[in-house]
Protein backbone atom coordinates (compact mmCIF):
# COMPACT_ATOMS: atom_id res chain seq x y z
CA UNK A 1 0.00 0.00 0.00
CA UNK A 2 2.03 3.10 -0.66
CA UNK A 3 1.89 6.35 1.71
CA UNK A 4 1.73 9.95 0.50
CA UNK A 5 4.81 11.47 1.47
CA UNK A 6 3.81 15.61 1.98
CA UNK A 7 6.77 18.13 2.79
CA UNK A 8 6.65 21.20 4.63
CA UNK A 9 8.01 24.36 2.82
CA UNK A 10 11.11 23.84 5.28
CA UNK A 11 11.53 20.60 4.40
CA UNK A 12 11.90 21.66 0.38
CA UNK A 13 13.35 25.03 0.84
CA UNK A 14 16.33 22.74 2.69
CA UNK A 15 16.16 19.81 -0.51
CA UNK A 16 16.51 22.62 -3.00
CA UNK A 17 19.55 24.02 -1.37
CA UNK A 18 21.17 20.63 -0.91
CA UNK A 19 24.25 19.91 -2.93
CA UNK A 20 23.40 17.55 -5.94
CA UNK A 21 24.99 13.78 -5.32
CA UNK A 22 23.04 14.54 -1.48
CA UNK A 23 19.66 15.96 -2.74
CA UNK A 24 19.84 12.78 -5.43
CA UNK A 25 20.27 10.33 -1.90
CA UNK A 26 17.70 12.19 -0.22
CA UNK A 27 15.13 11.90 -3.22
CA UNK A 28 15.91 8.27 -2.93
CA UNK A 29 14.83 7.95 0.48
CA UNK A 30 11.75 9.77 -0.09
CA UNK A 31 10.50 7.58 -2.44
CA UNK A 32 11.26 4.70 -0.84
CA UNK A 33 8.96 5.95 2.22
CA UNK A 34 6.08 6.00 -0.06
CA UNK A 35 6.06 2.03 -0.17
CA UNK A 36 7.30 2.17 3.75
CA UNK A 37 8.26 4.64 5.98
CA UNK A 38 10.08 2.63 8.79
CA UNK A 39 12.20 1.08 6.56
CA UNK A 40 16.33 1.66 6.66
CA UNK A 41 17.58 4.00 9.94
CA UNK A 42 14.33 4.94 11.39
CA UNK A 43 14.29 6.13 15.15
CA UNK A 44 11.55 7.39 17.29
CA UNK A 45 12.52 10.52 18.86
CA UNK A 46 12.26 11.17 22.85
CA UNK A 47 9.24 12.59 24.83
CA UNK A 48 7.27 12.80 20.69
CA UNK A 49 5.45 9.78 20.21
CA UNK A 50 4.50 11.10 16.85
CA UNK A 51 7.82 12.35 15.56
CA UNK A 52 10.66 10.17 14.11
CA UNK A 53 13.65 10.75 12.29
CA UNK A 54 15.58 8.73 9.42
CA UNK A 55 19.20 8.54 8.61
CA UNK A 56 20.26 9.49 4.95
CA UNK A 57 24.33 9.71 5.86
CA UNK A 58 25.11 12.95 7.10
CA UNK A 59 21.32 14.20 6.77
CA UNK A 60 18.53 13.49 8.95
CA UNK A 61 15.06 13.42 7.98
CA UNK A 62 12.13 14.31 10.29
CA UNK A 63 8.36 13.16 9.68
CA UNK A 64 5.08 12.41 11.38
CA UNK A 65 3.22 9.60 10.48
CA UNK A 66 -0.63 9.50 10.43
CA UNK A 67 -1.58 6.10 9.51
CA UNK A 68 -5.00 6.78 9.91
CA UNK A 69 -4.60 8.52 6.16
CA UNK A 70 -1.88 6.48 4.82
CA UNK A 71 0.33 9.91 5.04
CA UNK A 72 4.27 10.87 5.73
CA UNK A 73 4.70 14.40 7.32
CA UNK A 74 8.13 15.46 6.05
CA UNK A 75 8.79 18.42 8.96
CA UNK A 76 12.07 19.11 8.22
CA UNK A 77 15.46 18.03 6.96
CA UNK A 78 18.76 19.19 8.27
CA UNK A 79 22.48 18.54 7.73
CA UNK A 80 23.66 16.47 10.94
CA UNK A 81 25.76 18.27 13.35
CA UNK A 82 26.91 17.97 17.03
CA UNK A 83 23.11 19.15 18.12
CA UNK A 84 20.88 17.12 15.81
CA UNK A 85 19.83 13.64 16.58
Amino acid sequence: MAWTVQLARRAERTLERAPAADRTRLLAALAAMRDDPFRGDIARLRNQPATFRRRVGAWRIFFDIYPDRQIVGIVDIRRRTSTTC
